[in-house]
């Protein structure tokens, strides 16, 4: 008899124990240790041989400790003769390096594809990839799931739709904020950044009627926060009222958080809980989180049984 086995790595284990909650399956920890040089040594008390493994584990910050617990953890399970490896990755590091930018660059992304399906994995489940190409890296099934669902729901309930316009910071998420206007039946707009010089901070031209309109800039992620800062002051100065922001994956690395309480053009940011907050972040009350632990539950749980995945937003 097929059984599922869900595994928490140490990056979220909140939303971990949402998703065990959620599906009524018991969440098994690892065993982490640290050896005195810094390596990683893990150890499955659970007997897994012949089980549906899914392994919860964002790769952000520290990325590349919590990149290496989980392939650790993966070498793990198929020596402990797992039926199958799923990596559940809410938010997949080294995204942004998904093609050559420069001479005798990198291809982070691939590098890292690579190094899961070596350590054993047979399948990954992210969220709202940077970069929708990564899944041609892979030859095993990639299932790439969107936060839509849970932040549409919010802002149906909680902002002021009959005067909103979805606005894209930059001309590659237009596709993303068309879905949303679609689905909330409003009007949409993107910001065109130029820089004006090398080194030069962008200048910022809107696109769009934003005039006495209240607005929301949709993104994947926010990660140092300058693009949305100047992004909301842009705005502003084009007459927006209200300006929120919904995006994905709150990385706020560096000054973000900084950026943001300070930011008085921007009202509001909300972002899902596939990055945890640090307890700086949890008290700047501009910073909602909402929950995708129902939407990863939904999706292990298809997954599990051979169901549809992609109905989940259709």
């Amino acid at each position: 008899m097929r059984r599922i086995v869900l595994v928490s790595g140490s990056s979220n284990p909140t939303l971990s124990r949402e998703i065990s909650e959620s599906l009524d399956v018991p969440l098994v920890n690892p065993q982490l240790r640290r050896f005195a040089n810094g390596e990683i040594y893990c150890e499955i008390e659970k007997n897994v041989r012949g089980a549906d493994v899914f392994i919860i584990q964002s790769t952000c910050f520290p990325a590349n400790e919590n990149l290496m617990e989980l392939l650790i953890i993966m070498d793990a399970l198929k020596r402990a003769s797992a039926s199958s490896i799923t990596a559940v990755m809410p938010h997949y590091g080294y995204s942004r390096q998904d093609r050559k930018v420069s001479p005798r660059s990198p291809i982070t992304a691939k590098l890292v594809a690579d190094l899961l399906t070596t350590a054993g994995a047979t399948r990954v489940i992210t969220m709202d990839l940077h970069a929708g190409q990564i899944q041609g890296f892979y030859d095993i099934p990639f299932d790439n799931i969107y936060a839509s669902p849970v932040f549409l729901k919010f802002m149906k309930q909680n902002l002021p739709l009959e005067n909103l316009v979805c606005i894209s910071p930059d001309s590659g998420g237009v596709e993303r904020v068309r879905h949303y206007a679609k689905k909330l039946n409003c009007d949409l707009g993107l910001i065109d950044k130029r820089r004006t010089a090398p080194n030069v901070a962008k200048a910022m031209n809107v696109i769009g009627e934003v005039k006495g309109r209240d607005v929301v800039i949709i993104d994947d992620m926010v990660d140092t926060a300058g693009t949305l800062v100047q992004a909301a002051e842009a705005l502003k100065k084009e007459g927006a009222q209200r300006i929120f922001c919904c995006a994905t994956h709150g990385v706020f690395s560096g000054p973000a958080l900084t950026r943001i309480a300070e930011c008085e053009a921007l009202e509001q940011i909300i972002v899902t809980d596939t990055i945890p907050l640090t307890d700086e972040g949890k008290k700047l009350k501009k910073i909602k989180v909402l929950t995708t632990s129902d939407i990863l539950s939904k999706a292990i749980h298809r997954t599990f049984n051979h169901d549809s995945v992609s109905s989940l937003f259709i």
